[in-house]
């Protein structure tokens, strides 16, 4: 009796194969997943800073106002944007520390666009700086990491810029990684850095 030569695969085979694109399929799905909600992040942020950029054109900044002021007419220039107050949560930096007192916040804001909003004003400017501006573009919801959709500005008595403005894109781009805090990110998206 001759043996006819086997073709196609076992089921064995078969299941091997498939048990493999599975699992080749849920590591990859979540990595990329999350670019794309991270991608999403980076251009409500993109899309929203120039509403914080114009507002100072809604604020009349030629007079001398004092920190109590500024908030008041900052806080009556977006109380159409706010729709409540919400509790402090906790937003971490990109590289996994928590963020020392100069970059916490309180007095969170929800938008009507679902974000919150933050904004720390000095008792004293701090090098110019008379405080910070935090933008959670998707409020509560995680990741809630600095770069990945927390973003943030300075506050200067006549605009606002957003962190790290003032170094070189190869510095903002070392921060804006999983070894940096992530405050560069808000500088470096703007300036057309993408994320990695």
């Amino acid at each position: 009796m001759n043996n006819a030569n086997k073709s196609g695969f076992t089921i064995i085979e078969v299941s091997i194969l498939l048990v493999i694109f599975l699992i080749v399929a849920f590591l990859v799905a979540p990595l990329s997943l999350d670019d794309t909600r991270i991608a999403k992040n980076i251009s409500r942020w993109r899309g929203v800073q120039g509403d914080f950029v114009n507002i100072f054109y809604s604020i009349n900044t030629n007079k001398n106002q004092d920190k109590t002021e500024f908030k008041e007419l900052f806080m009556n220039v977006m109380e159409n944007d706010i729709k409540n107050d919400t509790k402090t949560y906790r937003i971490n930096f990109m590289n996994g520390s928590f963020p020392n007192d100069y970059y916490r916040f309180k007095d969170y804001k929800n938008t009507y666009s679902n974000a919150t909003l933050a904004v720390k004003l000095f008792d004293e400017p701090q090098d110019d700086v008379y405080g910070l501006l935090m933008y959670d573009v998707n409020g509560k919801s995680a990741p809630n990491i600095w770069g990945k959709d927390v973003f943030g500005m300075k506050i200067y008595a006549n605009r606002f810029e957003p962190f790290c403005k003032e170094k070189s894109i190869s510095e903002q781009k070392q921060d804006c990684s999983k070894n940096g805090s992530g405050l560069c990110c808000s500088g470096y998206y703007l300036m057309g850095g993408n994320f990695d």
